[in-house]
């Protein structure tokens, strides 16, 4: 294999397919990077298993500078190589192999490591009888960090730690539990003309890594079959595991009507919930108190050992049965900065049931947070 390409370009391409690549892996050769030049393209893969990463450098790509001299391919020790790559001294770098030694040269500086053979590298993942959907980027962005939040990260109950996906026509359900908080979000998709039908988890943290591949994509075309899902991205594709299991019935945890209902411009509450945390994140249990009492809103936290803070709320509303509710702050601080819209609204039955908050005006539960208070008694 011998080729030679413009630096910038290869770094982008290799910090790319890194973000599938762990140190810490049962497989050693999945600590490499695997690198494949064919007649008109370089082709970068990465994997830990849990979800892997192709990315395509295409000789057509003038920006590239891809020269293609000799086909071929190699592993490379991933975090290694790609250190190696960034501190190279010229704009371009050429890379050959002998045997599986991997020759690096770039200006007056030369690199020789030592690879492993291409052929023991695991294959990507076989996708049969797959159902295929293209969606907007945005789109599937917004609703990945809408509902992302509540996943949990705790492996006692591997279920939770993924997000739920019901795809009916053209719609989409998400939801994410940690058994102390949930998200919920509805989408309609726009500018797709196919209708899917599946139910799928995909774990939280495959997301956390493609959401980053998703800033400045127009479209994604998704590929779902019973044990993978793939996410095509100009050129990369992004191949994540499904859970395997029942997810929980989650429609029955959120009420359907409430006591109290509370009104607030969701800045002027985010506000009050982080002066607030500097207290309650001085205490054990971190925990802060929402007072609702004749139209009034009072928050509070407080530390023994430091002191206390109390804020009266400029609340829209107030309506209802008085209320006395604890909860943890950083949940609320999470669905807040999720939210779309300027205006939320608090709903709550009784102190010691979840409460949920939604944008103003909604109705139907397509945007939606739900909190566990906190029991103080």
């Amino acid at each position: 294999m011998h080729f030679s390409i413009h630096r910038p370009t290869f770094i982008k391409a290799l910090n790319i397919v890194m973000r599938a690549i762990s140190s810490r892996t049962t497989i050693p050769i999945l600590t490499n990077v695997k690198i494949t030049l064919n007649q008109d393209e370089l082709i970068l893969t990465g994997s830990n298993v849990d979800i892997s990463i192709e990315t395509r450098i295409l000789q057509s790509d003038t920006s590239a500078q891809l020269d293609i001299q000799t086909t071929g391919g190699i592993t490379l020790p991933a975090a290694f190589f790609t250190n190696i790559i960034k501190h190279l001294p010229d704009e371009n770098l050429t890379l050959s192999t002998e045997g599986l030694r991997a020759l690096i040269t770039s200006g007056s500086a030369s690199f020789n490591i030592n690879g492993q053979d291409v052929q023991n590298y695991p294959h990507l993942p076989e996708m049969e009888d797959i159902q295929s959907l293209k969606v907007s980027a945005a789109q599937l962005n917004e609703l990945i960090s809408q509902t992302k939040i509540s996943a949990s990260t705790q492996e006692s109950r591997p279920i939770l730690t993924g997000m739920h996906l019901e795809l009916a026509g053209n719609s989409v359900k998400a939801v994410a539990t940690d058994s102390h908080r949930l998200s919920q979000r509805i989408v309609t998709l726009t500018g797709t003309e196919t209708t899917v039908n599946a139910d799928v988890i995909i774990p939280a943290k495959s997301f956390n890594e493609l959401q980053p591949l998703l800033e400045g994509q127009d479209r994604v075309d998704i590929k779902l079959a019973a044990n993978q899902a793939v996410f095509d991205l100009d050129h990369t594709s992004f191949y994540s595991r499904l859970l395997e299991g029942n997810y929980p019935e989650t429609d029955r945890l959120i009420p359907s009507e409430s006591a109290t209902e509370m009104k607030i411009d969701a800045a002027h509450l985010l506000g009050a919930i982080d002066r607030a945390s500097l207290l309650s994140h001085e205490s054990r249990n971190n925990v802060v108190q929402l007072l609702l009492s004749q139209g009034k809103a009072e928050l509070s936290g407080n530390s023994q050992e430091i002191g206390q803070v109390k804020e009266t709320l400029p609340v829209k509303s107030v309506v209802g049965e008085d209320l006395d509710i604890s909860f943890n702050p950083d949940y609320v601080r999470d669905a807040l900065r999720v939210l779309n819209g300027k205006t939320v609204e608090l709903k709550f039955t009784t102190n010691l049931r979840p409460f949920i908050i939604i944008p103003e005006g909604e109705t139907d539960n397509k945007q939606l947070q739900l909190i566990t208070p906190v029991r103080t008694f």
